[in-house]
C-alpha cells in the first residue's frame, strides 16, 4: 500500500480500509494544526496508478473474506473530498470495480469542500457510496474560526450541511476543546450548539487542544495574544457543549486527546454524560490533568 507520512484517521474508522488517495492538507493554515507538517508538499493527490494498485492488492489481501460481506473504505489525507467531482467517480468506480462489497466510502472533508460541488453532484456522489463524512468544524464561533485561520465561518457550516443533509450524506463533526481561548470556552460550546441544533451531525467528537511549540498558535501564545484554556475549564466547556444540544447525536471523546474517554447518545445519555463530567470536574486536580496533556503531543 502506497502511504505518505503520518495516516490520520477518526478512531471509529478502525475496521476501515485506508486507502491513500491524497496526501497534505490544501489549506494548511490552521493556527493550532501541525499534523502535516512532516511532509515536503503542502497538498497532492495520489497517481491513479498508485490507487488502483492499492485496490488490487487489498483485493488480494481479501480473498478470504466472503465476498456477501460489507465493508467500508476511508480515504486518507486531510480532505479528499476537495476533489472533483468527476475525481471523486472515477476513484470510487475503481473501488467498486475491485471491492465489489464495499457499500461506503468515507473520508476528512473541509466545509469549504462542499462549496464548489453542486447540489446534483452531491446527490450523485452518495449514490456512488460516499456518506460519514468527517468534518471538522472545530467550532461555530465566528471570532475563534477567524483567528484561527479556518476559512469558513458558522454560516457557512450551517449552509453546506444543509446541503449535505439533502444529498443524503451524513456526516461526523470534530469539536475542538479549547478553541475559543481562556474564558470564551463555554461561550464557544453555546455557539457550536446553536449551530449544530439548525443540522444534523451523526456524531460529535470532542478532541482537546494540545498546543505544539511548533505551531503558529504557540507564537501567538508567546506573543501574548492568544491564552490556552486551563484543563478544568476545558471540561466544563465540554459539560455546556452537551447541557445545550438538543438534537439526537452520538457525542463521544474518544481520541487521546482526552485524558477521560467518553460516549453516548444525547438525548438519552445526558444526565450519565454530565454525571460523569461533573465527577471530573469536582474531583480531579488541575495539576493531574495538566500532567496528561504534557504527555500528548498533538491535538
Amino acid at each position: 500500500m502506497h502511504y505518505t507520512g503520518t495516516i490520520w484517521r477518526p478512531p471509529y474508522e478502525a475496521a476501515s480500509l485506508l486507502l491513500e488517495v491524497t496526501a497534505g492538507c490544501t489549506h494548511h493554515k490552521c493556527k493550532f494544526c501541525t499534523l502535516y507538517d512532516d511532509l515536503p508538499f503542502r497538498f497532492r493527490m495520489s497517481p491513479p496508478e498508485d490507487i488502483e494498485c492499492d485496490l488490487q492488492e487489498a483485493k488480494r489481501a481479501m480473498k478470504g473474506w466472503n465476498s456477501g460481506s460489507t465493508c467500508r473504505v476511508f480515504l486518507t489525507g486531510a480532505n479528499p473530498f476537495v476533489l472533483s467531482y468527476n475525481k471523486l467517480t472515477a476513484i470510487a468506480e475503481l473501488i467498486h470495480k475491485y471491492l465489489p462489497s464495499v457499500n461506503s466510502i468515507g473520508s476528512f472533508a473541509r466545509i469549504t469542500d462542499v462549496i464548489p460541488k453542486t447540489d446534483e453532484e452531491l446527490a450523485k456522489l452518495r449514490t456512488f457510496g460516499y456518506d460519514g463524512l468527517t468534518i471538522g468544524i472545530e467550532t461555530g464561533d465566528d471570532e475563534a474560526l477567524r483567528f484561527m485561520n479556518k476559512g469558513y465561518t458558522s454560516a457557512d457550516i450551517i449552509e453546506q450541511c444543509k446541503r449535505l443533509d439533502a444529498a443524503g450524506i451524513h456526516y461526523n463533526f470534530f469539536y475542538l476543546v479549547s478553541v475559543s481561548g481562556a474564558g470564551r470556552g463555554e461561550i464557544g460550546a453555546k455557539l457550536t450548539a446553536e449551530i449544530c441544533n439548525q443540522i444534523h451531525p451523526a456524531l460529535i467528537g470532542a478532541n482537546m487542544l494540545t498546543i505544539d511549540p511548533a505551531s503558529e498558535l504557540y507564537a501567538e501564545i508567546r506573543r501574548g495574544s492568544w491564552q490556552e484554556e486551563g484543563e478544568l475549564e476545558k471540561y466544563k466547556e465540554v459539560r455546556t457543549l452537551i447541557e445545550n444540544l438538543q438534537i439526537p447525536v452520538i457525542f463521544a471523546a474518544m481520541g487521546a486527546s482526552n485524558a477521560y474517554q467518553f460516549y453516548g447518545q444525547l438525548p438519552k445519555d445526558r444526565k450519565k454524560l454530565l454525571a460523569f463530567l461533573d465527577e471530573i470536574i469536582g474531583n480531579v486536580s488541575e495539576e493531574e490533568l495538566q500532567r496528561y496533556r504534557k504527555s500528548v503531543h498533538h491535538l
